[in-house]
């Protein structure tokens, strides 16, 4: 089963907007996994712009799924994840100012780089995932820093799903079955929706997790969070909505 994890931070933007507590970001992470997900996933930024470091103390009292904690490794960052020890921790190589995250790391030149990061966090009893655009030469590179998991940048696979999904999809089948020959965990994130998941979670093997948040929150608006959770869950179970 493929499971579904909820990125909150667009919920900690519209929180931090009045600079009050409304919405509950915990009881949101609550209220989320009641409704159906298998993970909350939060991603901070050093100027704290939606979720806060002391967020993730927080959440990590509440959570009681996963929580995954995404974030390029800075000293701040990783003195963060020792401190709280997530069930999981993504590795960005976003810049300070990115709005979003928008390219995964070059294991190749980071390499040894990231292979001490990955000893670090596996010491400290945290799954590690490498964010990763869909190349098998950076699946085979990154299969040498010793994490656990890549998970796959898909906003290409988003950005043309319309016009040929089957295209679309072909560089991420690729390099997910070298992350099966490898013995890689695989996950996936970015620009995912309601009317591109379903296919994704059809034809990429071995898919463990997918990591959802901006569009997710925007359907809710309309949809409902209870709803909009479980229309996510649905794709993940190959029933059609």
């Amino acid at each position: 089963m493929t499971k579904l994890s909820v990125n909150i931070n667009k919920i900690a933007t519209l929180r931090n907007a009045r600079g009050h507590n409304r919405p509950d970001l915990l009881q949101a992470a609550r209220d989320i996994e009641r409704f159906g997900a298998q993970g909350i996933t939060v991603h901070p930024r050093p100027d704290e712009r939606h979720i806060r470091y002391q967020d993730v103390r927080d959440l990590k009292a509440v959570v009681t799924t996963e929580l995954n904690v995404e974030g390029n490794p800075t000293p701040d960052f990783l003195d963060l994840v020792r401190e709280v020890r997530p069930e999981q921790v993504t590795l960005v190589p976003d810049a300070p100012d990115a709005i979003t995250s928008n390219a995964g790391w070059n294991t190749v030149q980071h390499q040894d780089y990231l292979r001490g990061i990955v000893a670090d966090l596996k010491s400290l009893g945290c799954r590690v995932s490498i964010f990763l655009d869909p190349v098998p030469e950076l699946v085979h590179a990154a299969a040498t820093t010793g994490t656990d998991r890549i998970e796959l940048y898909t906003e290409d696979y988003a950005r043309h799903y319309a016009a040929n999904p089957e295209a679309a999809l072909r560089p991420y089948r690729d390099a997910a079955l070298v992350a099966q020959q490898l013995g890689l965990g695989l996950n996936a994130g970015h620009d995912l929706d309601l009317d591109n998941l379903a296919y994704l979670h059809q034809h990429l093997p071995g898919l463990q997790e997918v990591s959802i948040g901006h569009a997710l929150i925007c359907d809710a608006l309309y949809l409902g969070l209870e709803n909009t959770v479980q229309l996510y869950r649905r794709c993940l179970s190959g029933i059609k909505n």
